[in-house]
């Protein structure tokens, strides 16, 4: 059976970014960089830029967006928007 993770998709300096969250290890999250601020990844380029790194959503799951601030004790911080979803190490079957 496959390990689950969570992904998740923030801008970072002007770009979309998404990574998969590595608990209870020094390894490096894998990271895929969408270059671009505006428009926000599709679905399509999220399923692909997870294939790339490893992963594929847990049959089911669906992406879920949080809003955040950049500095959480500043009331008028700028909005961060993350989304998450959780993923699994693709096996390479197909059903």
């Amino acid at each position: 059976m496959a390990r689950e993770f969570t992904a998740q998709m923030s801008m970072d300096r002007g770009r979309w970014r998404l990574y998969v969250v590595l608990l209870n290890t020094a390894e490096r999250w894998p990271e895929y960089g969408f270059d671009r601020a505006l428009p926000v990844p599709t679905f399509t380029e999220r399923v692909n830029a997870l294939s790339v790194l490893g992963f594929e959503s847990v049959p089911g799951a669906e992406w879920q967006w949080t809003e955040d601030r950049r500095d959480p004790d500043d009331p008028s911080s700028p909005v961060v928007l993350i989304a998450a979803l959780q993923v699994r190490s693709w096996t390479g079957v197909t059903a």
